[in-house]
């Protein structure tokens, strides 16, 4: 089966696989975007703890999916895995130090005589539901307006900035900034909406509900304006796009744009999953009482299929999906970042076991979520979080 496909299929075929994986990772955020809204959502510590329960039951699986999306970039392309990790250090090592204080939170914040106490806990929580959300998307938009590397014959990367990444979100001298920004804050706010969606269908509590909807309109404003700014930004700049027989990278006007036009399933793919997004937010803020708890698989289905035609976006079509501004020919794409064929087709039939894997993840969600949480469980439950 895999055996027979070219190496460029291959290649494409778990850029694809990436893709997904990322797609499914920016939905997963909601626990993230929950983390920021224990206190402005929960008024009462039991409130609060309904909250933080709500969002305990799930957060290992997204720390599961990080994993398994940064496992899988790394055995299909490990050049970029090595270029990224390697040279923006300090973003990763931030990125990962915050998901460590997730997990430490969210082992110790109920622990009886704990030395740093329940608030201190909820504050990590927020650290990583803002750095978490932030910085990734920060990150994913580089794919777009590129990094300052460069890699020789030997494939030894080499980041060309003292400042190990944190410059792709803090040079505000530079306007590729703001594009990065306005990924990672739409990411952020995105993660809140979802996160309300979340707690809707999750937490039978009408104060709480009401609460979410207007949470959802709140945040829905600054993520339509960070995501549209993006959106426009992407469409219209130069793209970096590559000779298939040469490998030669140039910037070309309107790539991005152009990708899309030439890939119409692609495009199709964006625009709907841009409306599921935004019937899901309808549906949770002016439908709530009669649709609020299901709006979250709209929206949270549409940030799949948007998030993953962006990556086939921005990895198809003769693309460089890491580019370099520091020298254009060391620009990172499928064909010259990814394993060997051997590699590839190995790994190809290992995936076919992901079904079963979500069908096991989907198993899990819904014995998790068949009981809503009640606040009286709260009082009664001993080892809530």
């Amino acid at each position: 089966m895999f055996g027979n496909l070219s190496h460029l299929a291959l290649q494409e075929y778990w850029w694809a696989i990436i893709s997904l994986l990322g797609g499914i990772l920016v939905f997963m955020f909601f626990v993230l975007g929950g983390q920021t809204l224990l206190h402005r959502i929960g008024k009462t510590d039991t409130e609060v703890k309904m909250l933080v329960n709500s969002l305990g039951r799930k957060w290992d699986i997204t720390f599961t999916t990080l994993v398994t999306f940064g496992g899988a970039a790394f055995a299909s392309f490990p050049l970029f895995y090595s270029t990224s990790f390697g040279g923006a250090y300090w973003v990763w090592i931030i990125i990962l130090f915050a998901f460590i204080l997730q997990a430490v939170s969210y082992e110790y914040r109920s622990k009886a005589n704990n030395l740093l106490g329940t608030k201190t806990f909820d504050i990590f929580l927020f650290l990583n539901g803002l750095v978490g959300t932030v910085f990734i998307g920060t990150a994913v938009a580089t794919f777009f307006t590129g990094s300052l590397f460069s890699v020789n014959s030997m494939h030894h990367s080499f980041w060309q900035s003292p400042y190990g990444g944190l410059e792709l979100a803090l040079n505000f001298g530079r306007y590729a900034t703001y594009i990065n920004l306005s990924l990672g804050l739409a990411v952020f706010f995105l993660s809140r909406i979802l996160a309300s969606m979340y707690f809707m269908n999750n937490i039978s509590d009408d104060t709480l509900f009401e609460r979410n909807r207007k949470a959802i309109l709140n945040n829905t404003i600054p993520f339509l304006v960070f995501f549209l700014f993006f959106l426009i930004n992407i469409l219209v700049i130069n793209g970096f796009n590559y000779d298939p027989v040469t490998m030669a990278v140039n910037l070309e006007p309107f790539k991005y744009l152009q990708n899309l036009l030439a890939m119409p399933v692609v495009l199709i793919l964006l625009l709907l999953g841009v409306v599921l997004v935004l019937w899901g937010i309808i549906r949770g803020v002016f439908f709530a009482k009669k649709c609020g708890k299901r709006a979250i698989w709209f929206t949270g289905t549409g940030t799949i299929i948007t998030v993953f035609s962006l990556f086939l976006t921005v990895g198809y079509h003769h693309t460089a999906f890491y580019p370099s501004t520091y020298d254009l020919q060391s620009s990172l794409t499928i064909q010259n970042a990814s394993s060997s064929k051997y590699t590839l087709t190995a790994m190809s039939y290992v995936s076919l076991m992901v079904p079963f894997v979500i069908a096991y993840i989907w198993y899990v969600w819904h014995a998790m979520n068949k009981k809503s949480i009640t606040a009286k469980e709260m009082e009664e439950d001993p080892h809530a979080y």
